[in-house]
C-alpha cells in the first residue's frame, strides 16, 4: 500500500458507524472509498442516501468547512447495486488531474463478477458494441454498421477463478467505460451476473432470488491510480461484501 506523502492524512480503512461507506484513505486533495452495494454514488432526489452526500458531511463534520459546501470532484462512478472502490477529488486540480488519468492510461480498475451460464470460457476479450438509452437507463449491443457513430466501443478481458453450481467468479479488466458495460456484454455473451434484475435471463433471475441476491454480483475490488500531487502509485483493494460471493469466498483475493 503505498499513500502520498502529505501533512493531513487518514489511517487505512477508517469509518464512522453512522456511514455507509468506508474511508480507505484521505488527505487534503483526494478520498478513496468503498461504496457498498445498493447505495447511489449521487443520486438527485431528496433525502435519498448517496456516497456523494456522506463524504461531504464527513469532510464538514472534520473541520474542513469553509463556510460553504465542501468541494468534491466526481471522477467516476459505480452503478447503485455495485459495490467497490471509488476515489474522488477534494479541489478541482486534483478532480482533473484523476479525471485526465481515467481518460489515459493512469487509472486503472478491476472487477469480481459472479456469472450464471453453463459455457463460461477460462478466458477471453469481449469487444461489442453499445448504445445508451437514456430513457430507460440501458444499454443493449447492437451493429456499428447500422447505428454509426451512435455505437460506442466497449472492451473487456475477464479470466474465470472458480466455477461452482453453475456458476462462475470472473475477474475482469475494462479498456473502455460505458454505461452499465460489464453487466450488458456479459449478459449478452450468455452470462449474466447473478442479481441483476436489469440485464438478467430466466436462469440468472431464478438462481438470484433462491438464493436471496438483492444487488448485482459486481464488485470494484482493485483500484490503481497516480496521486495528483506527490505522483506517488497509490493501490487499493477490497473484498466484496455481496452475500453473492460466499459461495467464492476461497477464491477471491
Amino acid at each position: 500500500m503505498c499513500y502520498a506523502d502529505l501533512r493531513y492524512k487518514r489511517p487505512y480503512n477508517s469509518f464512522k458507524k453512522h456511514m455507509k461507506i468506508k474511508i480507505l484513505f484521505e488527505d487534503r486533495t483526494i478520498i478513496v472509498i468503498h461504496k457498498p452495494a445498493g447505495l447511489a454514488t449521487q443520486t438527485g432526489q431528496i433525502g435519498k442516501a448517496d456516497a456523494v452526500s456522506e463524504v461531504k458531511n464527513h469532510i464538514a463534520e472534520e473541520g474542513q468547512r469553509t463556510g460553504r459546501e465542501p468541494y468534491l470532484g466526481i471522477v467516476h462512478r459505480l452503478d447503485q447495486p455495485v459495490e467497490g472502490i471509488l476515489v474522488m477529488g477534494k479541489t478541482p486540480q486534483a478532480a482533473a488531474a484523476l479525471s485526465r488519468q481515467l481518460a489515459g492510461e493512469g487509472l486503472h480498475k478491476r472487477y469480481y463478477a459472479v456469472v450464471c451460464g453453463q459455457e463460461v470460457l477460462r478466458s477471453a476479450r469481449l469487444v461489442d458494441y453499445l448504445i445508451k438509452d437514456s430513457k430507460t437507463n440501458t444499454s443493449y449491443v447492437a451493429e456499428k454498421e447500422i447505428h454509426g457513430s451512435a455505437a460506442k466501443k466497449a472492451v473487456l478481458s475477464y479470466q474465470t477463478l472458480a466455477s461452482v453450481e453453475g456458476l462462475s467468479l470472473l475477474d475482469i479488466c475494462i479498456e473502455t467505460g460505458r454505461r452499465h458495460q460489464i453487466r450488458v456484454q456479459l449478459s449478452h455473451a450468455g452470462m449474466p451476473l447473478l442479481g441483476d434484475s436489469k440485464y438478467g435471463n430466466a436462469q440468472s433471475l431464478a438462481a438470484g432470488s433462491d438464493r436471496r441476491i438483492r444487488n448485482v454480483a459486481l464488485c470494484a475490488y482493485r483500484l490503481e491510480f497516480i496521486h495528483p500531487v506527490s505522483q506517488k502509485r497509490m493501490e487499493y483493494t477490497v473484498s466484496p461484501e455481496n452475500p453473492a460471493f460466499a459461495i467464492f469466498e476461497n477464491y477471491l483475493k
